[in-house]
């Protein structure tokens, strides 16, 4: 991987995730509300958490892009993460480029901690994402998979540029994937 990217927005630092960031991650999954439409829907422990981070940065290292943890640049306090996930739309399973090859997908998705909602958060770091994705890795085409119900989501979706394409199942679930194309 090249060097670590970092973005700067009007209101948020968007920088790779790292394990120090394993405490306000853990308070975000651990509540119900902000997981209702992210994955499965469950929440996840400390652990899980403390795990997940180097996941995260080993789908960086396998693909050029991943999530990003999105920071106040005024508080310094995480407000949530955005970024890039690889879908194998062979079973909609999280993948690498070259693992799922013709039938990668790109997701840009977000979550912003609950108490950061209704700030226009996700909306300023997808937008960042979005762009920076297409200059700075010659991303074509995005998607965005949205739960039934979640309408923020789809109104940055919307925002974005993304437009309603189809329903899928996720993770035994259904869900709406939003696309862009440039």
């Amino acid at each position: 991987m090249d060097a670590s990217p970092l973005i700067t927005t009007e209101r948020l630092v968007l920088r790779l995730p790292s394990l120090e960031d394993v405490d306000a991650y853990a308070a975000a999954y651990a509540d119900p509300e902000t997981m209702r439409y992210l994955g499965d829907g469950s929440t996840a422990t400390r652990e899980q958490v403390l795990q997940g981070i180097p996941r995260w940065l080993e789908r960086w290292e396998a693909n050029g892009i991943g999530l990003f943890s999105a920071e106040s640049r005024e508080t310094g306090r995480l407000v949530g993460r955005v970024g890039f996930l690889v879908w194998d739309t062979g079973d909609w399973t999280v993948s690498d480029l070259a693992e799922a090859g013709e039938r990668a997908k790109v997701e840009l998705g977000w979550m912003v901690v609950r108490e950061h909602w209704g700030h226009g958060y996700a909306t300023e770091a997808a937008l960042a994402l979005r762009d920076w994705g297409i200059a700075e890795r010659g991303l074509t085409r995005l998607i965005s998979l949205i739960r039934p119900g979640n309408d923020r989501s789809v109104r940055v979706a919307e925002k974005i540029g993304e437009s309603y394409e189809r329903e899928i199942v996720l993770m035994g679930q259904p869900a709406s994937m939003y696309s862009l194309t440039v």
